[in-house]
C-alpha cells in the first residue's frame, strides 16, 4: 500500500497535545527561533487544565525544595532534575511574568489571586501566539506515517479526513488516561508500544476506592464529610503511611484529599492482595489511654451513641461509620469500641475507574528516554507531562512536574534542531 501523501512538512519542531507540557515545550522551542506547530484533539487548548482550576487553580507548592521533591516517590530521583531546571518559584517567576499576580494559602499551596485558571491561559497563549505558534485544533493524533527526507511522519483524524505531517522534532504531551473526555485518553500508549519504547501501564493515581457499604449506612451518609481523622496503610513494601486530614463518604466508597494522599500504597496493595485494609484514627487528638478510659466511664441508661457523643465528641458519620464496621456486641464492649475508635478497619475492594480519577500513574518509563527526555528507540521524539512514567499528590506537584518537564523536552528538541540551550 503506497504511503499516505504528506500534507504538511516543516524542518521546525510539532507538539502533540495543548496541556501544559505540551505549550511550555512550545514557548522554549519558540523563544529559540524554532517554527512551532501544536497539534491537538480537542476544539481549544488547555482543556484539562481549565476543569482543574474550577475549584481554585493550585499551581504549585511552597514547601522546602527536598520536601518537594520526595513527594514524587519512586520517581523523586528522575523528577529532581526536571525541577532543577523549572522548580516552584521559577514557575511562580513564570506566572507573574503573563502579568498573573500569585498567594500561598495557609496549606502552602500557590494559586493565582483570583483563583482562576482561565485569565492565566489565555495571557499565556496570547504570547505563544504573539511568538510564531501555531496552533491546528481537532487534530487527533493517530501514530506515526512513513518517515519524510528524514523527519517523522505523523498521522492526524481530522473533520477533512487523515492529515499527514512530518517534522524533524516532535515533542507528544498527550497527557495520562485520566479525564478522556478532555483528551487525555491514553491511546498513545500501544503505538510507542509497537515502536519499541518501554511503556507502564497506567493506572489510577488521586482516586477513590470501592467499599461494600450496607444499603443503611449508605443511604445516611453518601456524600457527608469525615473530618480530622488520621487514614494510615502499610504498603506491599511494609512502609507505613499515616496521613491527617478529611475524606468524603460516596456512594461506592471513599474519596478527597486524604484519600488521595494515600491513593499509591492503597492501590499497590490492592494490586498485589486484591483488596487493601486501611484504618482510621477517629479521635486523632487523644492517646489511646484517654480513648479508653473516656469510653470506661459508667454510661449508666444512656446509649452507646449518647455515650459516645458526651465522651469524644463522636457523633453523625463518624459514629455510622463505627456501627457500619462493628458487631452490636462489639459496640457495647467498651474495650473492643475504643480500640475501634483509634484503629479502624476499612476494606477497600478496587481504586475507581481510570476515566474518572484525578490523574494517572504509569507511562512511558524514564529508562526509555535520555535526560532530555528524548525517545532512545526513536531519536528526535520527546515525551513530556502526564504521559510519563511518574505520579505525585493533589496540591501543586501535578502541575508543576508537567511544566518542568515540557521545558526540559522543549529545549531538548531544540537541541535537537541545532539550537544549542539549556531549559
Amino acid at each position: 500500500m503506497a504511503a499516505a501523501p504528506t500534507d504538511f512538512c516543516t524542518d521546525g519542531a510539532v507538539v502533540i497535545g495543548g496541556g501544559p507540557a505540551g505549550l511550555m515545550a512550545a514557548e522554549v522551542l519558540a523563544a529559540r527561533g524554532i517554527a512551532v506547530d501544536v497539534y491537538d484533539a480537542m476544539p481549544s487548548a488547555g482543556r484539562k487544565f481549565l476543569m482543574a482550576g474550577k475549584s481554585g487553580m493550585n499551581l504549585t507548592h511552597a514547601e522546602p525544595a527536598a520536601a518537594f521533591r520526595q513527594r514524587y516517590g519512586a520517581r523523586a530521583d528522575r523528577i529532581a532534575p526536571l525541577l532543577d531546571a523549572f522548580d516552584a518559584e521559577a514557575l511562580r517567576a513564570w506566572v507573574h511574568a503573563l502579568g498573573i499576580d500569585t498567594f500561598v494559602g495557609s496549606s502552602g499551596r500557590v494559586f493565582p489571586t483570583d483563583m482562576k485558571a482561565a485569565p492565566l491561559l489565555r495571557a499565556w497563549l496570547h504570547r505563544l501566539r504573539e511568538r510564531g505558534v501555531r496552533f491546528h485544533m481537532r487534530h487527533r493524533w493517530q501514530g506515526f506515517a512513513e518517515p519524510d527526507a528524514g523527519r517523522h511522519g505523523l498521522r492526524f483524524a481530522t473533520r477533512e479526513g487523515e492529515h499527514v505531517v512530518s517534522a524533524r522534532a516532535v515533542v507528544l504531551a498527550l497527557g495520562g488516561g485520566s479525564w478522556a473526555r478532555l483528551g487525555s485518553d491514553g491511546a498513545w500508549l500501544p503505538i510507542l508500544a509497537a515502536h519499541g519504547v518501554e511503556v507502564a501501564p497506567l493506572r489510577p493515581a488521586n482516586c477513590g476506592f470501592d467499599i461494600a457499604w450496607s444499603e443503611v449506612f449508605r443511604a445516611r451518609h453518601a456524600g457527608e464529610p469525615v473530618k480530622s481523622v488520621a487514614l494510615a496503610v502499610t504498603g506491599p513494601d511494609g512502609t507505613r503511611h499515616v496521613r491527617q486530614g478529611e475524606f468524603v463518604v460516596s456512594q461506592t466508597g471513599i474519596e478527597g484529599s486524604l484519600v488521595y494522599a494515600l491513593s499509591a500504597p492503597i492501590r499497590d496493595l490492592i494490586d498485589v492482595h486484591g483488596h487493601a485494609t486501611i484504618t482510621l484514627d477517629l479521635a486523632p487528638g487523644r492517646s489511646a489511654e484517654n480513648v479508653a478510659a473516656a469510653i470506661g466511664k459508667p454510661r449508666g441508661s444512656r446509649s452507646v451513641s449518647s455515650h459516645l457523643q458526651s465522651c469524644l465528641g463522636i457523633t453523625g458519620v463518624k459514629a455510622g461509620l463505627l456501627r457500619e464496621a462493628l458487631s452490636k456486641d462489639a459496640m457495647h464492649d467498651a474495650a473492643a469500641l475504643a480500640a475501634a475508635i483509634k484503629a479502624l478497619p476499612l476494606r477497600l475492594v478496587r481504586a475507581r475507574p481510570l476515566d474518572e480519577v484525578i490523574s494517572s500513574a504509569g507511562g512511558v518509563r524514564f529508562e526509555a528516554m535520555d535526560d532530555q527526555l528524548m525517545l532512545k528507540p526513536m531519536p528526535g521524539v520527546f515525551c513530556a507531562g502526564e504521559m510519563l512514567d511518574w505520579e505525585a499528590p493533589t496540591g501543586g506537584y501535578l502541575l508543576t512536574a508537567c511544566f518542568a518537564s515540557g521545558r526540559v523536552a522543549g529545549a531538548g528538541a531544540a537541541t535537537y534542531l541545532g539550537h544549542g540551550v539549556r531549559p
